[in-house]
């Protein structure tokens, strides 16, 4: 004998558009801050207007956190004269 389910099943409210645009984030920290950053806000502002899922909320975030992030950056290198190097230990 065979069991069905006739309960509704819960939508998923995360689409690929705001998955994308937390891939693009979160590489964004890494590199390529300065594309990856407005991407990841482009994708967010997208999936948010058509899911309102937090991820796309979360996407904005890390894509402003990109672009602020590339600007120090920039100014750092701007005021060492050209380079920007990382000293560990």
């Amino acid at each position: 004998m065979s069991s069905y389910s006739t309960g509704a099943h819960k939508a998923s409210r995360t689409n690929g558009l705001a998955i994308a645009g937390l891939v693009c984030g979160i590489v964004g920290l890494f590199i390529l801050p300065i594309i990856l950053g407005p991407l990841a806000i482009v994708f967010g502002a997208v999936a948010l207007r058509q899911t309102g899922s937090t991820m796309a909320k979360w996407d904005i975030g890390l894509g402003v956190v990109d672009i602020v992030l590339m600007i120090v950056m920039f100014a750092v290198a701007a005021r060492n004269g050209g380079t920007f190097t990382w000293h560990i230990g």
